[in-house]
């Protein structure tokens, strides 16, 4: 393995390090100010979760280039 392979590894987890980090937390503190809870609060909690996921890889992948899943269709 050469560097840049070991280079595109490092990225890609810490990227997605940060996107279930940001993710995480930032659905938990709308759930807690919505006050949902139970099933529908776990239905909306992990919908919630997903868009604030993929919102942060496409965000890593427009203004910083980091590919992750490429959502440009390149």
């Amino acid at each position: 393995m050469d560097l840049s392979s070991a280079r595109r590894i490092v990225t890609f987890v810490l990227v997605l390090l940060c996107a279930i980090l940001v993710a995480n937390t930032l659905s938990n503190i709308l759930l807690a100010a919505l006050g949902l809870s139970g099933i529908f609060g776990f239905i909306v909690g992990f919908v919630i979760y997903a868009v604030f996921f993929f919102g942060v890889l496409f965000f890593f992948e427009r203004f910083f280039g980091i590919t992750i899943f490429r959502f440009g269709g390149r």
